[in-house]
């Protein structure tokens, strides 16, 4: 069996009707047998927090995912190591390119940029943003880009009462997993409500 960290490929799953607090339930394959993550976003709090474990009774934590400030239209997010307490760097939205298009930097632990993340078809973003119900036509695709690398993938699968986001993983990838795993968890968490 395959941990979360080491898989190229895994499906997250969240129910959209949550009043307070989101869970999200990680599964191997898009077949949802086999569960190799979970991961809690507290409710009411000021910034946001969520928390990634290797299981739901949430025994072993992996990350935590940080907003840095309270109000930010940059959508800074800091990663976190929970086992070392060691700063992984981040996510942060590029606010004028994402308002066309969703596009996010990812920054190493001294906040240098060296990757991004961004939709890949304009003209399906645009169609979601003039009609908003549209999105259940037009999924968000995302790819990271890190120079030299193949390209990692996420795919939003929305219906009215489930939210799915599939990450692939090209073989040979360089990204750290849990780097990777932080902006999968930002993009089913933040994008996954405002969309």
């Amino acid at each position: 069996m395959t941990g979360l960290l080491e898989s190229n490929h895994y499906l997250i799953r969240k129910k959209l009707l949550k009043i307070l607090g989101e869970k999200f339930h990680i599964y191997s394959d898009d077949s949802q047998e086999n569960l190799i993550g979970y991961s809690y976003q507290k409710a009411l709090k000021l910034k946001e927090d969520i928390r990634v474990y290797t299981d739901e009774s949430e025994s072993e934590e992996i990350m935590k995912i940080k907003a840095r400030n309270i109000l930010d239209l940059t959508g800074g997010y800091d990663f976190t190591d929970s086992q070392t307490g060691e700063s992984l760097g981040g996510v942060r939205r590029n606010f004028r390119k994402s308002l066309i298009r969703d596009s996010y930097s990812v920054f190493d632990p001294d906040n240098q940029i060296y990757a991004e993340i961004k939709e890949d078809r304009l003209f399906s973003a645009i169609i979601r943003r003039i009609l908003p119900p549209t999105k259940l036509f037009f999924p968000q695709e995302f790819a990271l880009d890190f120079p030299g690398n193949p390209p990692i993938r996420f795919t939003q699968k929305i219906n009215p009462v489930i939210q799915k986001l599939s990450v692939d993983i090209s073989e040979g990838n360089q990204i750290d997993s849990r780097i990777i795993l932080g902006a999968a968890m930002v993009i089913i968490a933040i994008e996954g409500r405002q969309g």
